[in-house]
């Protein structure tokens, strides 16, 4: 990792009380998006159709909501995600015991020509690690990524899905809509 996000890491030393230097490798905390963001938040207000709405109150203590940092993962995409201010909003969930990204989603902000450039939301890459699973944290991404949707003013928020996840995806609030149901897609080769 440290090769690939060298950029990233920032060296530091640090001298104990025996003047002993040591130096240690840190993330430089470079966000995606302003952290203060997810701060003016509240979840509490999502509603959802599943038994336990989404809120704080379901968040181990050990858990951390942020936006993604340029050393998060290994590939060298960050500059390519900053370089498009106010369209990527890239956020994980950290575990603040073991520093591991568990969670991630991205909002993705597109402004509709039709629409009078007006702002539409879209909800990508939704991926829990599988030992985390189960704790609503999926749930507590979409609640997330949707009120974050809402605060920057757009429109709709959309996301595509697998049909046997649309269930899920309507328990959260998302519908079909009708005559508007199909997802279409042409590979192109690169």
């Amino acid at each position: 990792m440290y090769e690939r996000n060298r950029r990233a890491l920032e060296a530091i030393h640090l001298v104990d009380a025996q003047n002993k230097v040591t130096f240690a490798l840190v993330c430089t905390f470079e966000y995606s998006y302003k952290p203060e963001l997810l701060k003016t938040l509240d979840i509490s207000k999502y509603k959802s159709k599943f038994s336990l709405d989404v809120g704080p109150n379901i968040v181990p203590d050990h858990l951390l909501i942020r936006p993604m940092r340029k050393c998060d993962f290994e590939h060298d995409q960050f500059d390519k995600i900053k370089a498009c201010p106010n369209t990527y909003y890239i956020t994980v969930i950290q575990d603040r015991e073991t520093w591991d990204v568990v969670g991630t989603g991205t909002l993705l902000i597109e402004h509709k020509f039709i629409h009078s450039c007006a702002a539409r939301g879209r909800i990508e890459d939704i991926v829990i690690m599988e030992k985390y699973r189960g704790l609503k944290l999926g749930q507590l991404l979409i609640a997330t990524l949707s009120i974050l949707a809402e605060k920057l003013g757009c429109y709709k928020v959309s996301l595509d899905c697998k049909d046997a996840m649309i269930p899920y995806y309507s328990k959260l609030n998302f519908v079909q809509e009708p005559n508007n149901a199909n997802f279409l897609q042409m590979r192109l080769k690169n």
